[in-house]
């Protein structure tokens, strides 16, 4: 039975799942012990601006299973809302709860995405770091969209592998339409958008410390790192996010 704490908090029209690391571990292990098939959205101020422009992105993070809570300015926002219960759920740290359950579990995953050789390097480290995981299959696709023979060979290279957990590091909003495209042909119950997840714990990418990261600072880190890259996303979008906010309030969906 899913937790009745687990709602939504509208966040300038996502619905944001109210969760902290613990309630999104039980609701996942949840789906898989009753063979439910859904997708895991991770999303903080990026994934929510990228959301006004296009409204399918904002679509599909609403028919998620869950849109955890990636970074700060999420959890503010639902605990103005009222679920003072709501912490984090950073997708680098959801990838390891959920990889020590299954390891117990024996549940398998599948790597999907990465530059060529990452999924591999990953798939290792992995293992050194969580003794009993199950790594099944990894793929890294080419830098462009797949033709519809690649794409069924893909699918049923995942399906084959038997994995109930399959891992998308493909970067917002690709992985999540990547998700909701393929939902429905995957057998695997739980499908994660974790972006640069996979090069962190591949060892390719430092993270924040932990100080920036629980007081909202993580992209000031990240901005530092990879500047040409970043900058458009926190430097517009940070603003952008701030004055949306102050004339749409967050609050909590029925």
């Amino acid at each position: 039975m899913a937790d009745p704490k687990l709602r939504r908090v509208d966040v300038l029209g996502v619905g944001v799942s109210t969760i902290n690391q613990a309630m999104a571990l039980a609701e996942i292990t949840r789906w898989i012990d009753a063979a439910e098939r859904h997708y895991v959205c991770v999303t903080g101020v990026h994934g929510v601006m990228e959301s006004q422009r296009d409204p399918e992105l904002k679509a599909i993070h609403n028919a998620s299973g869950l849109t955890t809570p990636d970074g700060m300015p999420m959890v503010w926002a639902g605990r103005k809302a009222g679920a003072e219960w709501m912490d984090r759920v950073y997708g680098p740290d959801l990838m390891l709860n959920v990889l020590g359950r299954a390891a117990e579990r024996g549940w398998s995953s599948f790597l999907y995405g990465g530059k060529d050789g990452v999924p591999e390097l990953l798939a290792r480290k992995l293992a050194e770091r969580i003794p009993g995981v199950k790594i099944a299959g990894s793929y890294s696709p080419p830098f462009r969209a797949l033709t519809e023979t690649e794409d069924a060979e893909v699918v049923a290279r995942i399906n084959d592998s038997g994995a109930q957990l399959v891992w998308v590091g493909l970067s917002t909003p690709k992985q999540e339409r990547w998700m909701a495209a393929h939902r429905e042909r995957l057998t695997a119950p739980a499908l994660f958008g974790v972006g640069a997840a996979f090069d962190f714990h591949a060892g390719l990418v430092p993270q924040a410390p932990p100080w920036m990261q629980r007081n909202g600072l993580e992209w000031c880190y990240r901005l530092a790192k990879e500047p040409r890259r970043l900058w458009r996303r926190y430097l517009v979008n940070n603003p952008a996010y701030l004055r949306a906010m102050r004339r749409n309030p967050p609050y909590l969906r029925d």
